[in-house]
């Protein structure tokens, strides 16, 4: 389990880092897009593993959840880049992002049982937290586009309340 949270931590770490270096070369809006797109498949693609590999009723309601707003956040920002006009940017950030996320399915595919709930949460803990670091200090204001800054702002809320949700399932999962 500390490595777990160990594992997630660093997770964590790489996002705000990630993101503060996007900052400094200052990110457009077609890389903001691209890096909040991002973040939202990964914590789409955790949540369908954990409702493959999770036996237990709150966490398979936790990862419903986050496929289901991820999802719909995710829909609302290619309807937002569509109607832009904007081709959402690759760059640094969202591959390292994605890496990072690779490897973190795989070690969770290593677990099961109670092993496996306890480390989807932290992990979604941790992320939650980055990402939510990452969207208040960094993408909100650097994004140019009121639009889309409207909508990150709308997905910081949401996804505070998702870290929140995990904070309380991992307490239940002592």
């Amino acid at each position: 389990m500390a490595h777990d949270i160990l594992r997630a931590a660093f997770a964590a770490v790489f996002i705000l880092g990630a993101a503060s270096g996007a900052q400094a070369a200052g990110p457009t809006d077609p890389q903001i897009a691209h890096i909040a797109y991002s973040a939202g498949t990964i914590d789409i693609a955790a949540g369908k593993q954990a409702l493959a590999r999770s036996h237990d009723k709150a966490v398979r309601a936790f990862a419903s959840e986050m496929i289901r707003d991820h999802k719909a956040v995710n829909d609302k920002a290619l309807a937002l880049v569509k109607a832009l006009k904007v081709t959402p940017e690759d760059n640094a950030t969202s591959a390292g992002l994605s890496k990072d996320a690779a490897a973190t399915l795989k070690r969770l595919s290593r677990l099961s049982g109670r092993s496996f709930d306890r480390a989807y949460v932290a992990n979604e803990i941790a992320y939650h937290k980055a990402v939510n670091a990452a969207l208040a200090k960094t993408l909100i204001p650097s994004a140019d586009n009121r639009e889309l800054k409207a909508l990150l702002e709308t997905g910081l809320t949401l996804f505070r309340e998702h870290q929140a949700h995990a904070e309380h399932l991992a307490a239940r999962l002592k």
